[in-house]
């Protein structure tokens, strides 16, 4: 349904949605407003829009300029529409590196194709020298009951870990405590860090990939604060098959059946002490560059409620330029439907919110984050830098990579689960003749894989909205994901709907106007495991 249709609903029927007139713009003029944002963002002239490209810059010239054109305020910094985001990019310099282990008195030097390390953001020269602790899967959390460190003396040592996390614990929950893992190490005083696999994979003499010759990226702001702020974790490793088994040489079990033990369903190998012992000396080299974050703030109208504020975004940046493309291969990572068409809806919605002539009792933020392609970095940025209190942010509405290949009929609201923006969600469906599915892909836990989850870190209830899997949408998820997703194929030579796409937008505008405008402000669900972990003094609902 669109906009213009939506408006000619009963009063009695606006009123069981709670959904207000709708801006009078036509399904014609809105799908050709998103067709010319996307044709634009995509285009081979901005390169891809890599974080802290030019091509980048371009792309946020012109949010910047569509939303001035829309009549939003500036909400960066300095009264400015960016917020520029500090990175820094380390190496490791070359022959600056020496890495030695020892067992039982006998030490020998250790190749990068057996230990790889990771470059640190945060200090130029690293010189530890500690003993090496087995914690199993590497998950504490007093709430879920789950401690692998418990009895173990894990300060000053690096600790040693399964990847993933054990069978039976709820995606959403098992990928943030993946994602949490250096936090954990760090809290219990671990100096390093090294992942290992489940399963043997690859030969025992196979060497690792050269994890120490990539460059590692983060934010690093004026106080040296980086979001890899761990504390003690100074070295992040990891292993080659032949020298992972090695570090259980002496050791109270082997490798072979700890990993046999962690096989069985819902096994959780107990940690223990390992033998060997690491030597470490490194230094590494740092780039500094910036990236901006795009802010346009519709302020509300509610003297009570204007103070807060609902976050619409997107990610704005892609992949840049293939670097090893060969002579006339397309080298553009264009990413025009990631997430071209995530930020063309974006202003979309906005221009539904301008054009209704009602605005909002909540304020409006609309954020066009930069650095989501390098680990969600600028909305990680934000968060921690936030141009508006991050306690008066409410509600956040994520709009990353629609796939408008069909005719969608139901929506998937990632995170929906844990809080009240669910409803929200409900009701603008209602009003749009659109199904909620529950998340058909539990397995990517895409909850924790875009630029909303850095506020949901923050307490702050948020989700991302995918188009489902209904009339045909597998068909065409799967497709995309196999041939096009982070491709140079990602461009406009896709069969867009662009009317599709512009009812994607019209549906994350009555969400963030439900939200906009209801009485109460988003809240977690009483007893959700986000809600207790992020914002313990928070309000809630039941569910």
């Amino acid at each position: 349904m669109s906009f213009t249709r939506l408006i000619l609903l009963p009063i009695a029927a606006l009123a069981s949605v709670a959904a207000p007139a709708a801006p009078p713009s036509s399904p014609a003029a809105a799908a050709a407003r998103v067709r010319a944002h996307v044709e634009f963002l995509a285009d081979d002239l901005l390169e891809g829009r890599g974080t802290g490209t030019r091509g980048h810059e371009i792309a946020a010239a012109y949010v910047a300029g569509q939303y001035r054109a829309m009549g939003l305020e500036p909400a960066g910094e300095n009264g400015g529409w960016y917020q520029w985001v500090p990175f820094r990019r380390a190496t490791l310099v070359p022959g600056k590196t020496a890495v030695a282990m020892t067992v039982g008195g006998r030490t020998t030097a250790v190749s990068e194709y057996e230990l790889g390390l990771r470059p640190s953001i945060t200090e130029k020269i690293r010189a530890i020298d500690a003993g090496m602790v087995f914690v199993g899967y590497g998950l504490s959390d007093p709430a879920l009951g789950i401690d692998d460190y418990a009895g173990l003396d894990t300060r000053g040592k690096i600790v040693v870990m399964f990847r993933g996390t054990p069978d039976g614990l709820p995606s959403d929950i098992a990928a943030h405590l993946m994602s949490s893992k250096d936090r954990i190490a760090a809290a219990h005083g671990a100096v390093g860090l090294l992942e290992l696999g489940t399963r043997g994979g690859r030969a025992a003499n196979s060497p690792i990939s050269l994890h120490s010759r990539r460059p590692t990226t983060d934010w690093v702001d004026k106080s040296g604060r980086s979001g890899f702020d761990n504390g003690s974790l100074t070295v992040m490793l990891s292993a080659s098959p032949a020298m992972a088994e090695r570090l259980f040489a002496g050791a109270p079990r082997t490798l072979a059946a700890v990993r046999a033990e962690a096989a069985t369903k819902s096994a959780r190998p107990r940690g223990f002490a390992l033998q060997p012992r690491l030597s470490i000396r490194s230094e590494s080299a740092w780039e500094e560059f910036r990236s901006p974050e795009v802010i346009g703030l519709l302020p509300g109208a509610d003297p009570l409620l204007k103070g807060q504020y609902i976050a619409m975004m997107g990610h704005l940046d892609h992949l840049g330029l293939k670097a090893d493309a060969k002579p006339g291969e397309d080298r553009v990572y264009n990413g025009a439907l990631d997430n071209a068409t995530g930020v063309a809806t974006l202003l979309e919605a906005a221009r539904g919110f301008v054009d209704s002539g009602r605005p909002p009792r909540r304020s409006i933020l609309f954020i066009a984050h930069t650095g989501e392609e390098v680990g969600l970095l600028g909305a990680d940025y934000f968060a921690a830098h936030p141009t508006v209190p991050i306690g008066q942010i409410v509600g956040g509405v994520d709009l990353d990579m629609p796939v408008p290949l069909y005719q969608f009929t139901d929506v998937v609201a990632f995170g929906g689960d844990h809080s009240t923006i669910a409803r929200a969600v409900a009701k603008a469906g209602k009003a749009m003749n659109i199904s909620v599915s529950p998340d058909p892909m539990p397995q990517e836990a895409f909850f924790t894989r875009s630029d909303h989850y850095r506020f949901v870190e923050r307490g702050v209830p948020a989700i991302l909205l995918f188009t489902g899997y209904g009339n045909g949408g597998k068909a065409k998820f799967e497709d995309f994901f196999a041939k096009h997703y982070h491709q140079p194929s990602d461009d406009l030579k896709l069969p867009i709907l662009w009317d599709a796409a512009a009812r994607y937008a019209e549906f994350n505008y009555l969400i963030a106007r439900q939200l906009a405008d209801a009485d109460a402000r988003p809240m977690w669900y009483q007893g959700n495991y986000f809600g207790n972990r992020f914002a313990p003094a928070a309000p809630r609902a039941p569910r």
